[in-house]
């Protein structure tokens, strides 16, 4: 078990360092010395699935729910069975319910429509500040809240767990071009609010939440923001969370305008979206939400990112609207920050 332990901590740090064959076979090592090691499988599937090797880093990703590191539990395991793809949906009942993050929910409930159109009546389940705006995704009868009541069903499957059931390789990822829209009368409202606009309008988000266990190599200071402000364009905060060093900041800089608590749910985020020319964001749920509304999204991301954005590429398979921005070996934000603010000086937008 040691030696399978030395080995695991190897892969890890080889991933860190972007060297994902050899993180891999350090992984396997371990595994074929210890099969059931939750970890060194846990991190095998996130260097297969950062690699772009969907076939094999689903099936493993399913090792998420014995690792007791992640505290999550697969719900309803004794009373109702998992979809996975091999029973026919047609005529029954699934239910699709968020597991992780609200960027995570919001990646994943594109493939609500797939399972519709095999047949099921699709329930959703999903974290508050989304259910509102997600009542508006194709394929969905119902949407739910989090501890709501919820109607009876025949299947069950975890967001994060379709691509699995659907097979997902990297080129039938479903819906690149954008599969969410916002509320009209919401954006209509807003567009009221913003009043007459007068330039590009770019939208800012710079930091996730404080409780993900990566905040703090995929947030950054509104202090390193700052160099891409320009009188071309008008930029508007889409953060409803401040932390105490922004509230001083955006005071001292109000040609970026803040709404904060006004931002009740995700409807009002979504449309102000789409009243946006751009968005620049950080890793988080805003970016997501962006990319699932077909709306241009500039992510910048940290030198180690999260699986999904895979690696060495300036582009998404998951959104097409999507321009990634990534950190080199210095893992320097303002060397990133130079190259988006080039980027954007020279940027040609359509339209006022």
């Amino acid at each position: 078990a040691g030696f399978a332990k030395a080995h695991a901590t190897r892969g890890a740090t080889l991933q860190l360092l972007q060297r994902m064959d050899d993180a891999i076979a350090s992984y396997d090592r371990a595994i074929a010395i210890q099969p059931d090691f939750v970890e060194a499988r846990w991190n095998r599937s996130l260097a297969l699935l950062l690699k772009g090797d969907f076939k094999n880093g689903w099936p493993e990703y399913e090792w998420r729910w014995k690792n007791e590191n992640l505290r999550m539990k697969l719900r309803w395991r004794d009373t109702r069975p998992v979809w996975l793809g091999q029973e026919s949906l047609a005529g029954k009942t699934l239910l699709l319910h968020a597991e992780q993050g609200l960027g995570d929910t919001l990646q994943f409930c594109r493939y609500a429509k797939l399972a519709h159109d095999q047949g099921a009546r699709v329930i959703l389940e999903v974290q508050p500040a989304l259910r509102k705006l997600l009542g508006r995704l194709d394929g969905v009868a119902e949407v739910f809240a989090r501890r709501e009541a919820l109607p009876d069903f025949h299947w069950h499957c975890p967001l994060m767990s379709l691509p699995l059931a659907f097979r997902t390789s990297l080129k039938t990822i479903p819906f690149a071009d954008g599969y969410l829209d916002g509320d009209p009368r919401i954006t209509s409202a807003w567009r009221k609010k913003l009043g007459r606009k007068r330039k590009p309008r770019i939208g800012l988000v710079w930091s996730g939440s404080t409780k993900h266990k990566g905040d703090g190599k995929r947030s950054i200071a509104l202090q390193d923001l700052l160099p891409l402000l320009s009188d071309k364009f008008e930029f508007v905060s889409l953060q409803k969370d401040l932390r105490r060093t922004d509230t001083a900041l955006l005071r001292a800089h109000p040609e970026i305008r803040h709404f904060g608590a006004e931002l009740e749910d995700f409807t009002d985020t979504a449309a102000l979206c789409e009243l946006m020319d751009l968005i620049i964001s950080v890793d988080t749920s805003v970016a997501h939400l962006a990319g699932a509304m077909g709306k241009p999204v500039w992510i910048l991301l940290p030198f180690a990112p999260d699986w999904r954005w895979l690696l060495d590429r300036k582009d998404s398979p998951w959104y097409s609207s999507a321009r990634l921005y990534r950190q080199g070996k210095t893992r320097s934000w303002p060397e990133v920050i130079r190259k988006v603010a080039a980027e954007l000086a020279a940027a040609k937008f359509s339209g006022r």
